[in-house]
């Protein structure tokens, strides 16, 4: 999750197939090998938006699905973001947008953000100080 001085959330508009909608959802990937796990947060997050996070820190770790499977997932927190020049994969998001925190929870409400680690990630980000 990058989230920007105004608490902004930076999140990408994509289709997802298995559900057949479009969402708003945080940009993520995998881990490359014996990648440092901050470090792929970060490549992501640039490879998918352009922007490029000023710093990572672990946000939260969870389990998606505690009862049918052991797969801790990681979102990490980048305070403040450059544009660079790298253009993101036309493949990855139809839009790409910095979307007020609380809009952001408003959105979970009305079912536009629905995917698990966007979910957690907006509410745990709701209880950081400002």
């Amino acid at each position: 999750m990058v989230l920007n001085e105004r608490r902004e959330a930076l999140l990408m508009y994509r289709h997802r197939f298995i559900i057949d909608r479009w969402v708003w959802e945080l940009p993520g990937g995998y881990v490359d090998h014996a990648e440092d796990v901050a470090a792929a947060a970060a490549r992501e997050v640039e490879e998918e938006t352009g922007w490029r996070p000023r710093s990572m820190e672990r946000l939260v770790t969870y389990q998606p699905a505690i009862g049918t499977l052991d797969q801790p997932q990681e979102v990490y927190l980048a305070r403040g973001a450059d544009l660079t020049d790298t253009e993101p994969d036309i493949n990855e998001a139809e839009d790409i947008r910095w979307i007020p925190l609380e809009e952001a929870a408003t959105m979970i409400d009305h079912g536009e953000i629905v995917g698990a680690a966007t979910v957690v990630a907006v509410y745990r980000a709701l209880s950081l100080p400002a």
